[in-house]
């Protein structure tokens, strides 16, 4: 009896220490796999990412990201939209953000986003070496990264360029009825304004785009394409665009019968205006974001972010293009591109008081 009773005892510890070294294994196991998988810390295996904020349009943008991470192994995520857009999204999410750098269009949205305090200095010397001082800002939260001109263009069947001087000349009598301009509500043409209230201050300019609205064929339009090609068509004989804007028109149509010129030769110039990056103020990756505005700078890089969209690269090694090479050699507006920033809101009053719409 007693050795039953042993039995029985033996077979239950036997039983209790298997249920044991099953849980064991399994615990081994189970700490096996948690350790074999992803290892967020210094070692890990996944490849870096910065996130960026993008006004500009995807196409212009993926194939240089692309070759970024080709040659660095930084893989940068994106998002498109309008630039009022992406600003008021940084104003939202604060230190939630997800990105590390704001690339848009305009010195004044560049300024707009530094002056609600959504950039943080960038501190590069590769960016100081690249970009002249007049394409960054004062306080180091953006620099330029491609050039365009705001220029006049003109209809090669209908204007003898000899009747061309400047922006403030299209102000004239002999222009009315014959000049077609963008909408006023453009940060473009708010951009321009301000640079001219910069040049010669506010009542001048005020006088000169209420001679503009006087001289118009048609009412303003939404974008500088329906200017070219309301020249084209003879509805106007004069307008101003980017020219960036005139360079896809003539890949389209190399015969097209509208050409640019560059005003204010004798004086102080073609107007210019950006795009631009700066990195967030929240920014996860601040050093990444860093490592790719200093990549963009470079020659390579700018030759393919500015010719990918018919623009002047920023920095001075650099060639345009030979399609924007052949529209010659003009003189820049000197002023700082900050400066049509701080005076953005100056010029959107002065538009709304000369019935610039």
């Amino acid at each position: 009896m007693k050795s039953i009773v042993c039995l029985g005892l033996m077979r239950k510890v036997m039983v209790v220490s298997a249920a044991f070294v099953f849980a064991a294994l399994l615990s081994a196991c189970s700490d096996q796999e948690e350790t074999s998988g992803t290892n967020h810390g210094p070692d890990s295996s996944e490849p870096e990412v910065v996130t960026v904020y993008s006004a500009r349009a995807e196409h212009l943008i993926k194939p240089l990201f692309d070759e970024f991470t080709a040659e660095t192994g930084i893989r940068v995520q994106y998002t498109t939209d309008t630039e009022a857009a992406l600003i008021a999204r940084l104003q939202t999410e604060q230190d939630r953000t997800p990105a590390d750098a704001l690339l848009t269009v305009d010195a004044g949205n560049l300024w707009h986003a530094a002056e609600v305090d959504m950039l943080q200095p960038i501190n590069s010397e590769i960016v100081r070496e690249n970009v002249p001082d007049y394409l960054r800002a004062s306080d180091d939260s953006w620099a330029a990264l491609s050039i365009r001109a705001r220029t006049i263009v003109y209809s090669t069947a209908r204007v003898d360029p000899a009747e061309l001087s400047t922006y403030e000349a299209l102000a004239d009598e002999k222009w009315f009825g014959r000049l077609c301009l963008r909408t006023s509500a453009k940060v473009y043409n708010q951009s321009l304004v301000a640079s001219m209230i910069d040049a010669l201050g506010e009542e001048r300019t005020e006088d000169i785009v209420s001679g503009w609205v006087k001289n118009l064929a048609v009412d303003p339009m939404s974008n500088d394409v329906m200017v070219i090609q309301a020249i084209e068509a003879g509805v106007c004989d004069a307008g101003i665009v980017n020219t960036y804007y005139f360079g896809r028109q003539e890949a389209e149509n190399p015969e097209i019968p509208v050409a640019l010129f560059w005003p204010n030769q004798e004086g102080r110039g073609v107007h210019i205006n950006i795009s631009g990056m700066g990195i967030t103020r929240y920014a996860k990756h601040p050093e990444l974001a860093r490592q790719l505005i200093d990549w963009l700078s470079y020659e390579k890089a700018q030759k393919d972010f500015a010719g990918l969209n018919k623009e002047y690269p920023v920095n001075p090694k650099v060639d345009p293009v030979p399609e924007v090479q052949a529209w010659g050699n003009f003189k820049r507006d000197p002023i700082n591109v900050e400066q049509l920033g701080a005076l953005q809101a100056d010029a959107i009053r002065l538009m709304d008081r000369a019935g610039y719409r």
